[in-house]
């Protein structure tokens, strides 16, 4: 890609007068021992000039052929060391977990969360709000059978809602959504809304709409050079976007607080709350309502948009490979027949459970991962890291690691088979990431893709709208936050 292309020449002149008057030579070079190799970088701009901004995974695999596993970019005046391969990044995030387990401060971020919340957060703010998110998840069913029954009770509501359409085309991304967040919002809120609520489809749109602005060249533009706001748009439509759902959030817990029952805490809101009022007057207290709203805030986009993207990958492939959906439903047939799937078929349907690992590993919707930074002084593969730098964890490399999947590059749900048909663990495949900072609703993630994914298998044969060939379907993702499906229209035909 034209990094240039992307940005207004005149922009350009803008950013070197900005960097001369305030003296910055971030951009130069400052040689350090052992610092990972990497491609030269320009004044100001960095490595830009060969950067895909829509897509720099891509970019970054290749870069790491020339410069192994351990290489430094700069992304304008910020240095940048990419890890990549299953071996290396394992070394990093697993065995030195601490030396790697901090957030870089990203300036849409700085803006939208304050250092808040649990995904981006950092020190003892992270550890804090971490905790008590995993275990009130844990306390509200994530992993057991309430939410299971929660899950089943749902997928019945998406597929009325499908089966309405009786077989014609449609695109299923917000009613997906929909179905999705509702497993993540009656833990938060101890309810669930019609997928019609405007109110509901509005906080769904802003999810969606942050999540792609997030990946989008222009958020990158600011988050390397913040002094060119005025002249990009899309981050000031982010932060709009938060501060709308930020107010729906506080109204909703004002809401919960009027009824607040400490011996009947209904949801995640009523124990944060109920904990709120248990320190309050602590001088060093982290539950306060701007740590409420960023974590509930941060539970629902996570908890929607990468199962409900993972969800639609599914259905694509299904398409695209009709044999491989015909074998998953003969093992439906065969395991469970008409009954609802349950958590315990999973270890009885290797077939369907290596599917959904390689929808998962194919789809590879983080490639970057989220970004981390080093705590203290580290040294990986010969290389000395110093502390503060940016780190990217390649998703991509790993997912992709030739010396772990026969066929990297394209769908083959054999990677998680052995020759009997027995579904074999893979150490490589690692969606949720690892360490420190692995998907805290991960948990939850692999129970509603398996219970979603069986039961729609199991009631509907998915196929291209009529006049769509095979061939036509475009496997190639949309840019932004996470790498989602381009927008289709599926025709769901109920089986009988």
């Amino acid at each position: 890609m034209d990094w240039v292309s992307l940005v207004p020449v005149g922009l350009l002149f803008i950013l070197i007068l900005l960097v001369i008057l305030k003296g910055q030579h971030a951009w130069k070079s400052h040689p350090r021992i052992n610092f990972p190799p990497g491609p030269r970088p320009l004044p100001i701009i960095g490595n830009l000039h060969i950067m895909d901004l829509k897509r720099p995974h891509l970019t970054m695999l290749e870069l790491s052929k020339i410069y192994g596993p351990v290489f430094s970019i700069q992304m304008g005046p910020r240095k940048t060391v990419v890890l990549s391969g299953y071996e290396t990044v394992k070394e990093a995030l697993v065995n030195q977990a601490d030396a790697f387990a901090g957030r870089p401060k990203i300036p849409v971020i700085e803006e939208s969360a304050k250092g808040k919340g649990v995904i981006f957060s950092d020190g003892e703010n992270w550890k804090v709000m971490r905790r008590f998110t995993l275990t009130t998840l844990r306390d509200f069913g994530m992993g057991k059978k309430a939410i299971e029954d929660r899950v089943v009770e749902e997928y019945k509501c998406l597929a009325d809602t499908i089966e309405s359409h009786k077989g014609k085309p449609l695109e299923m991304t917000l009613m997906m959504n929909a179905a999705v967040a509702n497993i993540i919002v009656s833990i938060l809120l101890g309810k669930r809304y019609d997928y019609e609520d405007p109110m509901f489809k509005r906080l769904l749109l802003l999810v969606n709409e942050n999540v792609r602005l997030f990946g989008s060249p222009s958020v990158s533009m600011y988050n390397m050079f913040p002094a060119l706001g005025f002249l990009l748009k899309d981050h000031k439509n982010f932060l709009q976007n938060v501060k709308e759902l930020n107010a729906f959030i506080q109204v909703t817990f004002i809401e919960h607080l009027k009824n607040l029952d400490r011996n009947d805490q209904r949801s995640f809101i009523d124990t944060f709350l109920v904990r709120q009022q248990e320190e309050n007057g602590k001088a060093s207290g982290y539950f306060h309502n701007e740590n409420l709203t960023e974590v509930v805030r941060n539970l629902f986009a996570a908890g929607m948009e990468t199962t409900s993207t993972t969800l639609r990958w599914g259905i694509l492939l299904m398409m695209k490979y009709p044999e491989i959906q015909k074998k998953v439903q003969e093992e439906i047939e065969q395991v469970i027949g008409s009954t609802p799937p349950r958590i315990e078929h999973r270890t009885q349907m290797p077939y369907t459970d290596a599917v959904i690992h390689e929808i998962q590993r194919f789809a590879n919707i983080l490639p970057l991962s989220l970004p981390h930074e080093t705590t203290e002084d580290v040294t990986l593969k010969g290389c000395f890291i110093p502390k503060g730098t940016y780190i990217i964890p390649l998703l991509a490399s790993v997912l992709q690691d030739k010396s772990w999947w026969e066929k990297p590059d394209i769908f083959y749900p054999e990677h998680f088979l052995d020759s009997e048909g027995k579904f074999i663990k893979k150490d490589a495949f690692i969606p949720f990431s690892a360490g420190r900072r692995t998907c805290a609703g991960e948990t939850l993630a692999k129970m509603e893709l398996f219970l979603f994914f069986t039961s729609l298998l199991q009631r509907f044969t998915f196929h291209p709208p009529p006049g769509v060939s095979i061939s036509d379907l475009d496997l190639s993702p949309s840019a932004g936050g996470t790498l989602t499906p381009v927008i289709h229209e599926v025709c769901a035909m109920p089986r009988s």
